[in-house]
């Protein structure tokens, strides 16, 4: 709500002042605008003029009505503060989240979440994101493999391969796969962990 009623009372020095910034080719849009808000505020226009001298939303009008009230002409070149910024993250939290994620497991889960990881390591999970991003971390992604050692293992793949590319005459070749609901348990050898560029392996 707005709790500014009636025309604002500028001073010859302060109107002045305004007219400069108005006047001069260097000034900032920003300035220029807070400026035709004020001048247009001293004239005794009402909001919906003030809107259209200065091209500025309703919001806007009351704002910098608020600040010339608050601190004159100081406070419109000063503009609005901002807060303070988060500290950015150090090399020592960037390097635990990467070695977290590599080497280790969450206690309720296969893999980690950038939830999960920001929880534990007590960042945001924006700020995980971007870590596993600068160093090509996926752990929702798992490459699985399984290499036979069944000593005429080469001789049957050249058998197979050579019926897809160049099959007998009259014949039907049919391709079997294992069900997509098994999936084998135990591992026969450990696979490889978790790296830049490099999904988790699983033999």
């Amino acid at each position: 709500m707005r709790d500014i009623e009636g025309c604002i009372w500028l001073c010859a020095g302060d109107r002045a002042e305004l007219e400069r910034w108005i006047g001069d080719g260097n000034t900032a849009q920003k300035l220029a605008t807070r400026a035709r808000i004020v001048l247009a505020s001293g004239l005794g226009l009402g909001t919906n003029a003030i809107m259209c001298e200065a091209r500025a939303s309703k919001p806007t009008v009351w704002r910098w009505q608020a600040a010339y009230l608050e601190g004159g002409v100081q406070r419109l070149a000063k503009g609005k503060s901002k807060p303070p910024g988060k500290k950015p993250l150090t090399d020592t939290v960037r390097l635990a989240v990467v070695e977290k994620t590599a080497k280790e497991r969450p206690a309720d889960a296969t893999h980690w979440s950038v939830r999960s990881m920001a929880k534990v390591a007590g960042v945001s999970h924006t700020s995980v994101q971007r870590i596993w991003k600068a160093h090509g971390l996926k752990p929702h992604l798992t490459k699985t493999f399984k290499l036979s050692n069944d000593p005429k293992f080469v001789d049957k793949v050249e058998d197979i391969v050579g019926l897809y590319l160049d099959p007998p005459a009259n014949a039907i070749v049919l391709s079997v796969d294992e069900k997509s609901q098994i999936q084998a348990l135990d591992r026969t050898q450990p696979g490889l962990p978790l790296k830049k560029g490099r999904a988790q392996t699983r033999l």
